[in-house]
């Protein structure tokens, strides 16, 4: 049986007028989000505002991570228009910090990295004065992919490893905690300009000495900024809550975060990897 929502998850933003037209308009450009594709809670407010977290390669992903609700199937051929329709819609929409993520690719020789740098290059060229933040995933820890993406020269390298070491094999069985971690000291120690990101969930049955290890291990990897999220269960398919994180422990996180090292830290019951991802870098 699936927990009841606490109040403090019932009291989000409602869901602006502008959601249903923004939608359309991006459909109608052929570009996906992964505020609709994952189910975000804060799509109301990220859409009332004009905002949106661009996910390219597709809607349908390699993997399948029991706690994501985008679609596992056989991906489509990349279509080489793609980020030029990004850039495009970036520029239309005046965004100031644009957040581009994917779908993964294991099929693809270079896991997606190429059409990562050519959307990074292609907002960039268009939206000169702002910056942009990448959410990738791990390329198979291909070093030489991760080089392609950071050569494109984005503000924030985000990687996410979503939760702890011991979870992985129940919430992400075909990913790696220390290949991300990997990825996240490697692309510091490409690009010591680029601020390296990471996010995870609570509330999936981690333990505190846990995610105490969980922070002291994105610290060693060189990570300076952080999200923590509660994990919500997108589908009766999906793996069920554990347990409902208050909003007085996620301020103790915050705070754990903060004493840790973490220079930007976001901590909050519907936080999410792209949630105000320009106010946390600015912070």
């Amino acid at each position: 049986m699936r927990q009841r929502l606490p109040q403090w998850l019932r009291s989000t933003a409602p869901k602006a007028p502008q959601l249903a037209v923004m939608g359309r308009q991006l459909a109608a450009a052929g570009i996906n989000t992964v505020c609709q594709s994952a189910r975000c809670p804060n799509i109301g407010e990220c859409f009332g505002s004009g905002n949106a977290t661009f996910m390219i390669m597709g809607s349908a992903c390699t993997r399948d991570c029991r706690f994501c609700a985008i679609d596992h199937a056989t991906p489509q051929p990349l279509d080489p228009d793609e980020p030029q329709r990004i850039a495009l819609a970036a520029r239309a929409l005046k965004l100031r910090h644009v957040v581009v993520t994917s779908v993964t690719r294991d099929d693809l020789p270079d896991g997606g990295a190429g059409h990562f740098a050519a959307t990074v290059r292609a907002v960039r060229e268009l939206l000169p004065e702002s910056g942009v933040e990448v959410l990738v995933p791990d390329f198979g820890g291909n070093v030489e992919s991760l080089r392609t993406v950071l050569d494109a020269r984005p503000a924030v390298f985000g990687h996410n490893v979503e939760t702890v070491p011991r979870l992985y094999p129940l919430v992400r069985p075909q990913a790696d905690y220390t290949r991300s971690l990997m990825v996240l000291r490697t692309a510091g120690e490409i690009a010591p300009r680029v601020i390296p990101k990471s996010g995870f969930m609570v509330g999936l049955g981690e333990m505190g000495v846990e995610v105490t290890g969980l922070l002291a291990d994105l610290r060693d990897a060189g990570v300076s900024a952080v999200t923590i999220g509660q994990y919500l269960q997108p589908t009766r398919e999906h793996l069920p809550v554990a347990e409902y994180i208050t909003p007085e422990a996620f301020s103790r996180l915050e705070e754990q975060a903060k004493r840790a090292g973490f220079r930007h830290v976001l901590s909050g019951p519907l936080v999410r990897s792209s949630y105000h991802a320009a106010e946390l870098v600015e912070s």
